[in-house]
């Protein structure tokens, strides 16, 4: 696993420099839309019984405002909507990129 050496903020995307020296681009909009928190993607119960969002939302004009590194694994980034429980591991954050491509 590739961990990040920069985070920036460029016009409406976060850009990404690897440690392994790639770059990843990634629209604000998007990255609150595939926000992995329950709030955005739901979660289910033992049952199997689904509650929350459902991962289908959009989120035009929102935009990240910052974020913080959490541990030596994901990126927690604020979003101006006042959304940040979203932790957004780096594998996950590499599969995003993938589906942009």
């Amino acid at each position: 696993m590739t961990a990040p050496e920069q985070i920036a903020l460029v016009g409406r995307e976060v850009a990404i420099r690897w440690q392994d020296g790639s770059e990843d681009y990634y629209p604000m909009h998007f990255l609150r839309e595939k926000s992995p928190s329950a709030d955005t993607m739901g979660e289910s119960d033992l049952l199997g019984n689904r509650y929350g969002g459902d991962g289908t939302a959009k989120f035009p004009g929102v935009t990240v405002k910052g974020w913080n590194m959490v541990g030596g694994y994901a990126v927690q980034f604020h979003f101006s909507d006042g959304h940040n429980t979203g932790l957004f591991s780096y594998d996950y954050l590499k599969k995003l990129a993938g589906a942009l491509s």
